[in-house]
């Protein structure tokens, strides 16, 4: 996370128009975190002062870490638990379910604290157990600055939503009704997805990595298969065969998941790799993306205009973000392996006009800078009048 500026002095002179803002992010995985730091670029770009925080170390006695290890240990070797979790907690519907308030007002205290130290005008959340939260406080009059929920799913389940919230910025339209029927009065706009710049132009480190493909596995399309920041993936091994087979070069990306990348290294024909900064640089070397949670790199992958096809999702938000996303044409549904191939096969041979007409249509939903409305929020009362749960 980033460091926290001093506390402004009372009275003291800022720029015109400038604002300070608080992104409230979580380190679970990295999608959240990545997005964070772009906001925070964007703030600091347009003349505002904005930090971000990790809700995970606002919660007391070792219960974000907790959290995070259950977290990151169901989605790798236990799916299952998540998903009945996903249907317990999550997954929209009419009848009432848990809520996620009582365990996120345990930061409370320390978001109050964290609020009047920065003088925050403006407090933005970009997970959902924090959107719970600035909810919660806004309702109570304990949070008196706004908070404009940056909500990341394609298909938005119910912890994004609590009604104290002044705005929730949606990725497409389809998201942004979803979260006016939930929660009626609240503002809501569509802005799209955010990624850093570097994503839309050609990548300078793109030709590096086409030279290291054509070494590894000459003549063999490469196709980067995701498995996200803690390397969870459904049969992961037996698609990157199965592509190996079909003469395709699988590039998986493991993250930091060394077990994941020691096992796919020692599959004939794919690539295995841990880490990787340069992301701008490897979606726009490869030829596709066969994506399993709809999350940040699917995001990435569309504003670098790389084709991506929807495969083995993960269970829970990401199974719900996978579908979603393959019914607004935003990426290829592959139900299995031969599905897959065809999905691959098709796209290695379409002509160029409709390779840039898919590119545009994903391109399309980055339209609405979320920081830019996320500030001119800043001007609205400083008490939400609402149910607090």
């Amino acid at each position: 996370m980033l460091p926290f500026s001093p506390a402004p002095q009372r009275g003291a002179a800022r720029q015109a128009g400038a604002r300070r803002v608080l992104v409230l992010s979580a380190s679970m995985g990295a999608g959240h975190d990545t997005v964070a730091r772009e906001l925070v670029r964007r703030a600091r770009a347009q003349g505002h002062q904005a930090e971000t925080v990790d809700l995970m170390r606002l919660l007391p006695y070792g219960t974000g870490s907790g959290l995070r290890a259950f977290y990151r240990t169901s989605v790798r070797h236990a799916p299952w638990v998540y998903d009945g979790l996903y249907r317990a907690f999550l997954r929209p519907g009419d009848h009432t379910r848990p809520s996620g308030v009582p365990l996120a007002r345990l930061a409370a205290d320390g978001l109050e604290r964290l609020v009047a130290r920065t003088g925050a005008d403006v407090v933005v959340p970009v997970f959902h157990l924090a959107a719970q939260l600035t909810g919660h406080l806004r309702a109570l009059g304990r949070l008196r600055v706004p908070s404009a929920v940056f909500v990341l799913d394609f298909a938005v389940h119910r912890q994004w939503l609590h009604p104290g919230n002044d705005a929730c910025f949606c990725l497409t339209d389809q998201a942004a009704d979803d979260v006016r029927r939930a929660v009626p009065g609240t503002h809501v706009e569509t802005t799209g997805p955010v990624v850093s710049p570097e994503f839309f132009a050609t990548a300078p480190g793109a030709d590096g990595w086409r030279r290291r493909f054509e070494r590894y596995a000459p003549g063999r399309p490469p196709v980067l298969l995701s498995a996200g920041a803690w390397g969870a993936a459904a049969g992961l091994g037996e698609t990157a065969r199965l592509l190996a087979g079909a003469g395709y070069l699988p590039v998986v990306l493991c993250g930091r998941n060394q077990a994941l990348r020691s096992r796919t290294a020692r599959l004939p024909g794919a690539l295995a790799l841990d880490w990787v900064t340069d992301m701008p640089g490897l979606l726009h070397a490869v030829c596709a993306l066969v994506d399993n949670a709809a999350g940040q790199t699917a995001v990435q992958a569309l504003a670098a205009g790389l084709p991506v096809a929807g495969h083995r999702p993960l269970p829970g938000h990401g199974a719900d973000g996978v579908r979603r996303m393959a019914e607004l044409g935003l990426t290829e549904p592959a139900t299995d392996g031969p599905a897959l191939l065809a999905v691959l096969d098709r796209l290695m041979t379409e002509s160029t006009d409709e390779r840039c007409r898919r590119a545009a249509r994903g391109r399309a939903i980055f339209h609405t800078d979320v920081m830019e409305r996320a500030v001119a929020l800043t001007g609205r009362s400083a008490v939400r009048s609402r149910n607090p749960d």
